[in-house]
């Protein structure tokens, strides 16, 4: 599985020793960096439990570790507008 642009991922210890506690990770891209066989650098941003992200990351993981949260997908909302009142 390679990770894509817009993807939320959960990152566990299954994909990187560092993390202990699972994280989750919206991908902004997959960096071709010389690396490991088997490995990627992802750089994206670290969620918090609401979905808002808290600190733009760079990972090292191991793609085959990672678990898919959801796909490419649009933000969960978007704003609505209200008609003006006329008085």
């Amino acid at each position: 599985m390679t990770p894509r642009a817009g993807e939320l991922l959960e990152i566990s210890r299954a994909a990187s020793v560092q993390f202990v506690r699972p994280i989750l990770f919206r991908v902004i891209r997959t960096l071709d960096w010389t690396t490991y066989d088997g490995c990627a650098w992802l750089e994206g941003y670290e969620l918090n439990a609401a979905g808002d992200a808290v600190a733009r990351r760079t990972v090292f993981v191991r793609p085959a570790g990672l678990r898919r949260l959801s796909p490419t997908s649009p933000p969960a909302h978007q704003p609505t507008r209200r008609r003006a009142s006329t008085a």
